[in-house]
């Protein structure tokens, strides 16, 4: 009898060119090592002009070139997965396994109630068994607006579901999916589908209609109060930091009469709202994420944890099926603990004005997943329940955990199931447990997200980026600087804090994961400590021009080469490494900009809120992005017109390096005109210096618009155009006449 032979449920190729990549890299490290040199050799004498800037410099590339290797990690060897998923229906259709999937909330004022069930519809529309699905709505807002929104969507999902099954649609939210039929011609469309279409149109429109005017109302009225379920548990509550746990199973899917209009099951959705008392500290959403693990743990537990963000709605009904190829894959899948998929947003504008996720998702996660080492990421990520609740990898042991198991809490009455779950998501649950520390998601950092991964990993856990050609998620990126800047200061914030606490990926994964993977770590780790480097770059060549100062090579010197070759090389290499993930032209440069602002503001803050942080004065808090901009704030952002609008001292440390370039190489070119060198000799003596002045000044051109050209209502307010204009000019002053 011939042995059976095995077909995997996924496959791994490798990236092409990785021998071209890696010939690149070693010559730009080539042309690092020989501008290393030439600072070593032509170090300014002791008291001689310019030897300050000089050590600068050297310290600033030093840097450069550490974070340039530590980059390199993940981009040596890109490796690519495909599943199988018809091979899965096939062997496990039956067997497979309960998924519990979380989403989680916190301000129903930033993060519209609408937004959020459009969300959670297009989770309960998973392309997967319904009696095998539930749905677990965390607000950490305790609001009874959401509440209300859940119900009304819970009604509407008796149509949508069975609408999106027999037609297959994709996507499977409600808005996303009205929005792309209106661009599609209809007459793709037959006479049923059509009617069915503009039947569930109406539906959604009377839904959305009950659910804004109830949020512009600011409370639910009487009538609809007295007519639902759950409302009373409003009756002890105080405020959102003050009120008992508010548990409510919506749909219950072991109820006979919890059915579809079609008669099919639905999935079981339940509304959480945790306990919240002042005294206690509630860890934000990391501690949301532990109770819904406890309080499912109760009601369904399921073997496959799904959490999503509420603007992250499913944009692939089959991700539950490509996540499933990876866990249940016979000769691998017992090792993987979790399956990311990338963060990808359905409203960026061609250009990407304040840059994306792009080259994360397309180069870096497929780099890191060389090393089966995907971070978790916060959002759009499958988990063992088993790994999350801190059991470790046993090499060569292959469980059948992940199947199905058909044992059901069919015997406890609803009310009761309800009452009993409360309990695991109260402030006193977790006093004296492993919860937070070995359990769950750990506990202490904005990134929570972040460590809680690094510690599976480090427990002998694999991780796999999956990223399908249909995006799995889709959400809403910040649609102005501002917001874009704090969100990355919170990352960068949350990653510092790591580097300098006993997680440091150096020590805390030294044995337990590969070096390639503790460098891949590092890139996000040291965000922060790049603004140093860049400010650096950013101020000094600048203000050298002022004092005729050259910081850099003549053009006629044969130093010149390895500067330029690297400066070319590096920036070409970004150039067709962006295209290449499908972006344009102009989001490139876009991304340039966004790269400088973030390195001079986000990260600057991040590194000085951290080191206060650390010596004890304040405590790190967790920033809610808005979701939603003003109908202005988003015709601006839809025409790719940069919004500032308030007078954040982050923009008024952007606009005072904008204009000190612009005053220092206003006043170079005067003295160049004016003073006794001739320009081509102060051309040949100071290119690069130049050169980089010029850069700058572009690249800050919306930033001069919005504080001296603009009218509208994104301009930088005056307030920051005049102390930017001090700041910048007692700078250029102080280093030309002191």
């Amino acid at each position: 009898m011939e042995p059976e032979i095995y077909f995997p449920l996924f496959e791994t190729t490798r990236a092409k060119g990785r021998f071209l990549y890696r010939l690149f890299a070693v010559s730009v490290f080539v042309g690092i090592c020989l501008i290393w040199v030439y600072r070593a050799t032509h170090i300014p004498k002791a008291g001689e002009d310019g030897r300050f800037g000089w050590m600068c410099l050297f310290a600033a590339e030093l840097w450069f070139s550490f974070y340039w290797f530590v980059t390199q990690a993940a981009r040596w060897s890109l490796v690519y997965r495909h599943t199988f998923k018809d091979r899965l229906s096939q062997r496990y259709e039956k067997e497979l396994p309960g998924v519990d999937i979380f989403v989680c909330t916190a301000d129903p004022i930033i993060e519209p109630p609408m937004m959020v069930m459009n969300t959670v519809l297009s989770v309960m529309a998973y392309d997967y068994p319904p009696e095998k699905l539930s749905v677990y709505l965390s607000d950490d807002g305790g609001s009874e607006l959401t509440y209300y929104a859940l119900l009304e969507a819970a009604e509407f999902a008796k149509h949508w579901i069975p609408y999106c099954k027999k037609y297959s649609v994709e996507p499977r939210s409600p808005a996303a999916y009205f929005v792309s039929t209106a661009s599609d011609a209809v007459g793709g469309q037959n006479q049923n589908q059509a009617g069915d279409l503009a039947l569930i149109k109406k539906l959604y429109e009377d839904m959305a209609t009950k659910i804004e005017n109830a949020v512009k109302l600011g409370r639910i009225p009487e009538e609809v109060r007295s007519k639902r379920n759950g409302f009373s548990q409003w009756d002890s509550y105080s405020s959102k930091r003050d009120h008992d746990t508010i548990l409510q199973i919506v749909i219950d899917g072991r109820d006979p009469n919890a059915r579809d209009v079609e008669g099919r099951v639905l999935p079981t959705l339940v509304y959480l709202a945790r306990e919240k008392r002042p005294q206690f500290h509630h860890n934000f959403k990391a501690g949301a994420m532990n109770a819904l693990i406890r309080v499912s743990s109760s009601i369904s537990n399921g073997k496959l944890l799904l959490n999503v963000d509420c603007d992250m709605y499913s944009n692939n009904s089959m991700a539950i099926r490509d996540a499933l190829c990876f866990l249940m894959d016979e000769e691998q899948g017992h090792e993987i603990a979790y399956v990311q998929f990338p963060q990808n947003f359905d409203n960026l504008t061609k250009n990407e004005l304040y840059a994306s996720l792009r080259v994360l998702n397309e180069v870096e996660g497929h780099g890191l997943d060389n090393y089966w080492g995907m971070l978790y990421i916060g959002s759009g990520c499958f988990h063992r329940r088993e790994t999350l609740c801190g059991k470790k990898c046993i090499k060569g042991c292959k469980s059948e955990m992940m199947k199905w198991d058909k044992e059901r809490r069919e015997e406890i009455a609803i009310h009761e199931l309800e009452e009993t779950s409360k309990s695991l998501a109260s402030c006193t649950f977790e006093e004296n447990t492993l919860w937070g520390k070995e359990m769950g998601l750990k506990y202490g950092s904005p990134v929570e997200d972040v460590i809680t991964g690094l510690s599976i990993q480090c427990r002998g856990w694999k991780s796999v980026h999956c990223n399908p050609t249909r995006k799995a998620f889709l959400g809403l990126a910040p649609t102005t600087l501002l917001h874009a800047l704090v969100m990355h200061k919170r990352w960068s914030e949350g990653n510092l804090q790591i580097t300098l606490s006993k997680f440091n990926v150096l020590w805390y994964g030294h044995g337990k994961i590969s070096l390639g993977h503790q460098l891949g770590y590092l890139r996000y780790n040291l965000w922060a400590a790049n603004c140093w480097a860049t400010l650096i770059y950013s101020i000094l060549p600048s203000l050298s021009l002022l004092r005729g100062t050259s910081l850099f090579p003549r053009i006629s010197s044969r130093w010149i080469i390895p500067f330029a070759y690297v400066i070319i090389a590096k920036n070409i290499g970004s150039f067709v490494e962006y295209r290449w993930c499908g972006g344009t032209s102009l989001g490139w440069w876009n991304e340039q900009r966004i790269w400088l602002y973030q390195r001079t503001t986000s990260y600057l803050f991040a590194f000085i809120d951290t080191i206060v942080h650390n010596l004890g004065y304040t405590d790190s808090g967790f920033v809610i992005t808005a979701k939603v901009s003003d109908e202005d704030v988003s015709e601006r952002y839809e025409k790719e017109i940069m919004e500032f609008g308030s007078s954040s001292p982050m923009f008024v440390v952007l606009a005072t390096l904008a204009l000190l370039n612009l005053y220092c190489f206003a006043w170079f070119v005067k003295e160049a005109i004016t003073g006794t060198k001739s320009i081509a000799e102060v051309y040949k003596a100071m290119f690069l210096q130049i050169l980089l002045c010029v850069v700058l000044i572009v690249i800050n051109q919306p930033l001069y618009e919005a504080l001296y050209l603009r009218k509208d209502k994104g301009k930088l307010p005056s307030s920051v155009a005049i102390r930017s204009m001090a700041f910048a000019g007692f700078a250029c002053l102080c280093f030309k006449f002191m």
